[in-house]
């Protein structure tokens, strides 16, 4: 996995384990971008280029002065940006390139300066952990207890649809125990004789054993749809 790479997965990793957003494709100028709104505000816009991102933030007075007092925690690269940068009747517009991990954990922190972190942790009133990582109780497949309200598995199922193009979600499962599983990731596993996912070496970059993949991408997800659709089946749900 290039350093890129790992800045994609790792930012919708952290938007989405923090942050409860819709995603939202867009363009800036001609720049294909993917914006992180809570209804019409965005919090975050991401331009996407072949070789790297550009994060737009953009700052109220209130987000400047708190920015202001910290201004000495941040690489000397965001210093200068943020003082040759001038305010706009909309606020201070800041337009910072990201092509590797260092960089991005500093954004991450004038994210959370622009926004609190508003996503809850998903309940886990029958929490149960599949051998693929996955949370049991929140899939739509699962016939065991789940922490999921019958409403909300239905609106689960309405979600999974949109996500990933499916209609059907008649399959159910007991759990791993059940010997006739069929599950891709079981299969695999199986394939490659080890008991659960974690074991394998190609586990984080794995499709099997992943919701929608963790990439910076140009389609609409609404913050439900990442919720119901696509926390309960990554590992760690996102950090919650």
């Amino acid at each position: 996995m290039t350093e890129l790479e790992k800045v994609s997965e790792e930012t919708m990793r952290f938007m989405r384990g923090k942050y409860k957003l819709d995603e939202v494709p867009g363009k800036y100028y001609d720049i294909d971008c993917l914006k992180f709104r809570q209804g019409k505000r965005t919090i975050l816009s991401i331009n996407i280029h072949e070789d790297h991102y550009e994060f737009q933030i953009i700052y109220g007075k209130t987000e400047r002065e708190k920015f202001k007092t910290r201004l000495g925690e941040f690489p000397k690269t965001i210093q200068d940006l943020y003082n040759k940068s001038h305010a706009l009747t909309d606020g201070l517009w800041m337009l910072i390139r990201v092509d590797n991990l260092k960089t991005l954990e500093a954004v991450k922190q004038m994210i959370m300066i622009k926004k609190k972190p508003n996503r809850k942790p998903l309940p886990k009133t029958h929490i149960h952990i599949g051998n693929c990582g996955h949370r049991c109780d929140l899939c739509v497949h699962y016939k065991g207890l789940t922490s999921f309200s019958t409403e909300e598995m239905e609106y689960a199922r309405m979600c999974c649809t949109a996500v990933y193009g499916v209609n059907g979600w008649e399959m159910n499962c007991d759990g791993c125990h059940w010997p006739d599983c069929t599950v891709e990731s079981a299969h695999c596993r199986k394939g490659k004789g080890i008991d659960k996912c974690s074991a394998c070496g190609n586990y984080y970059s794995c499709t099997k054993t992943a919701g929608w993949p963790p990439k910076i991408h140009k389609r609409k997800i609404t913050a439900d749809q990442v919720t119901f659709a696509i926390l309960p089946y990554v590992k760690g749900q996102y950090g919650n």
